[in-house]
């Protein structure tokens, strides 16, 4: 069978997947005119909702991706110019002359994890051979170009997509000068939110002065039939400046979050019980949590707990390196900003 796939070497590198990249959207112009009245981007981008998010992030992925077979193309450049020979001379004399030919049971094994009925081995198994050769062609030449960037200067200057979100500065914990925010939309009653309570405030206190904590309410109704009343509950609270001293009762322990133990918690809180009960009683609050819900709608949260870490979104309990992955990126370019001139 005629070898298609290597044209060229350092081809195995780059994925064609440029034309799927999702082009930036912008807001300036309109998108249509109906009846001599402009449809702005803006609000189509609003109609769009949550989906918005998904496709920033799926550009982001085919980005990530791209960039990573072009980092190691480049790489080898650099190393074949070192020498003074070609790339492609590079990656024969390198990779190439060193990858064996698959075995007949290799070819065997491969075949069989395809699981193609109706197909004997023999009739395949010279087309199989070549394929095998390919994917261990693709494997090793990756692996060389890895090794030639652990020994090179690369700098990933590529933006992670991130979402402006408005919060609410009453409900922040830490400094508000903080260079890091990390926007919660939560649920009092999802044990999702609970499990990651300990991992936000490990974080609070690992960047203390430079990561800060909003917290925003996305009370999930249709399935915690109390979360919107404890919501209320913590909100209350927050008049008498006991915002996230509730807050955290409430997740220390959420099987009590009907009336009855809201108040015993402002009791045990020290608050003035009788204004506590008059707020939860005005359901004042109420417009203001769904505010809270129709903006995580809007941006794209679909259900919590949800983050955004500078606009960067993650989505439910994570182990804490993940966050501090985005934190650790978010402070380095605060850093080199702080620099510029």
């Amino acid at each position: 069978m005629k070898n298609t796939l290597l044209i060229t070497p350092l081809l195995l590198f780059v994925p064609a997947v440029f034309s799927q990249i999702v082009p930036q959207l912008s807001t300036d112009d309109p998108v249509a005119i109906v009846g001599g009245q402009p449809i702005p981007e803006e609000e189509l981008l609003q109609v769009l909702g949550p989906q918005m998010l998904q496709l920033r992030n799926q550009e982001y992925e085919v980005k990530s991706k791209a960039l990573e077979s072009l980092i190691r193309h480049r790489v080898v450049e650099i190393e074949a110019e070192r020498r003074n020979i070609s790339p492609d001379d590079l990656i024969k004399q390198e990779v190439d002359s060193k990858v064996a030919d698959p075995t007949d049971g290799e070819v065997e094994a491969y075949f069989l994890g395809q699981n193609r009925s109706g197909v004997l081995l023999e009739e395949v198994k010279e087309q199989y051979r070549n394929a095998l050769k390919q994917l261990k062609l693709v494997k090793a030449r990756q692996a060389y170009a890895d090794s030639l960037r652990a020994k090179t200067e690369v700098s990933i200057l590529l933006d992670t997509p991130s979402i402006d979100v408005p919060y609410d500065e009453a409900r922040v914990e830490g400094s508000l000068d903080a260079p890091v925010t990390i926007v919660e939309f939560g649920d009092f009653q999802c044990p999702f939110c609970q499990k990651t309570e300990a991992t936000l405030k490990a974080l609070l206190t690992k960047y203390d002065g430079r990561v800060k904590l909003a917290f925003l309410d996305f009370p999930l109704t249709e399935v915690h039939g109390q979360a919107e009343q404890a919501a209320e509950a913590a909100r209350c609270a927050g008049e008498q400046d006991k915002f996230w001293e509730y807050h955290d009762d409430l997740f220390a322990d959420q099987s009590k979050l009907d009336e009855v133990s809201l108040v015993a918690r402002a009791h045990s809180l020290h608050l003035d019980e009788h204004a506590f009960r008059s707020c939860l009683a005005s359901g004042k609050f109420k417009q203001d949590i769904q505010a809270n819900r129709d903006e995580g709608i809007k941006i794209g949260v679909t259900g919590t707990p949800a983050y955004f870490i500078n606009g960067v979104f993650l989505s439910g309990a994570l182990p804490q390196a993940e966050f501090e992955k985005v934190i650790d990126h978010e402070l380095v370019g605060h850093v080199a900003t702080a620099r510029q001139p």
